[in-house]
Order: structure tokens, then C-alpha cells, then sequence
């Protein structure tokens, strides 16, 4: 009998390979969709606020503007729908990319790689380096897609008629961050997200 016999005993027959966490062959268990975006949005370096209603979103808005002095700042918003959501905030909306920061809503939220998903419903002809280097980004949580495959195939479900164009991502969030090759061209931005429950 080996050595190696006599030390483990048949305790080694005994080994289940989905016991084994390092087992190259089963399977790795998946993060749901919130979670993994949340987990990568953050390591791109956004801002991410989770909000259950409205009133805890105006709440972290407001907190924004705070932190970063930004009350009676020029806006860039290309939505005339957030104007009034957020129109009791001195703020003032111009047409300028010298603006302190934009204010916008997205196509998806994109789990794999942190990133979001913007077309010209949102920034027109605009590219990221013509936005202002400061953005806040309003979305939902029904809006959490798993690729950016999944987010392009709800754009055009949704646009039967018309495909929006200047599809783009925004995942480089962080000016320190050394950029890899898909994030080449890129700008960086300082990005908040508010998140609001919709499900």
C-alpha cells in the first residue's frame, strides 16, 4: 500500500468534485444580474445610489448637488421629460457642452462589464468627448441587461421605425484607472448613477 493510501485512507474515493471550489470543470456559480452590475459599476469607479421611490431619489440628487456645489450650475439635459422632474433645484439648463455637469436617462445598464448604454435618445449626435466630464445618469432597475448584445436587441425592439443612432458605452469612470484596449478612444467621466426601484 502507498503512502499516499495509508495518510488519506479511502477518504479520497469519498470526494465529491462539486464539494471542491477550485474544480476547473463545474460550473461557476452566477451573480444575479443586480448584483454583478453593482459589483463592476463600482470597480469602473461610479457613483451608485439605490433608490426605492422618488422621494429618496430627489433625496440623493439633492445630496449631489450639495457635495459638489453644483446649485445655479449650467446643466446640459437633452430630455425635456427629466427638466421637469428636476426643476426645483436652481439649476440652469443650456444647449452647451461647457456645462458643470449633464444630466441624462440611458438605454441599459450593462451587468458584465459596469457599463451604460447610451444612443442618440439621449445624447443626440454628441460624442462622450463633447459631454460635460460630469454626469449623472438616471435609470431603473428594469433597464439591467446582462450584455450589451441583450441592450441592442431592446433598442430595437423597441425602435421598429426608427434605430437611434451613436450607440455607445460609458464605463470608464475613473481618471487614475489605466485603460485597457477596449476602453481606448474613451473619455473619462465622473459618474453618478441613481437607481430607481421599478420592479
Amino acid at each position: 500500500m502507498s503512502l499516499f493510501k495509508r495518510l488519506l485512507g479511502n477518504k479520497s474515493s469519498a470526494i465529491n468534485p462539486k464539494d471542491s471550489e477550485h474544480s476547473k470543470y463545474f460550473p461557476e456559480e452566477r451573480l444575479p444580474i443586480d448584483e454583478k452590475f453593482t459589483y463592476n459599476f463600482n470597480k469602473n469607479g461610479g457613483k451608485f445610489l439605490y433608490c426605492e421611490d422618488w422621494d429618496e431619489l430627489e433625496q440623493a440628487f439633492d445630496n449631489i448637488l450639495l457635495e459638489n456645489d453644483w446649485y445655479e450650475k449650467d446643466v446640459l439635459c437633452l430630455d425635456d421629460s427629466l427638466k421637469k422632474k428636476f426643476d426645483g433645484y436652481n439649476l440652469n439648463y443650456v444647449m452647451s457642452e461647457r456645462a458643470t455637469f449633464l444630466l441624462s436617462k440611458c438605454e441599459s445598464l450593462v451587468s458584465n462589464n459596469g457599463s451604460i448604454l447610451l444612443s442618440s435618445n439621449q445624447i443626440k449626435e454628441k460624442k462622450l468627448q463633447e459631454l460635460p466630464s460630469n454626469i449623472i445618469i438616471f435609470a431603473t432597475t428594469s433597464q439591467l441587461v446582462e450584455n450589451i448584445s441583450e441592450g441592442l436587441r431592446i433598442i430595437k425592439s423597441r425602435s421598429k421605425k426608427f434605430i437611434p443612432s451613436n450607440i455607445t458605452t460609458i464605463q470608464d469612470f475613473e481618471c487614475e484607472k489605466e485603460k485597457d484596449f477596449m476602453s481606448y478612444g474613451s473619455s473619462t467621466k465622473n459618474l453618478y448613477l441613481l437607481l430607481l426601484e421599478d420592479l
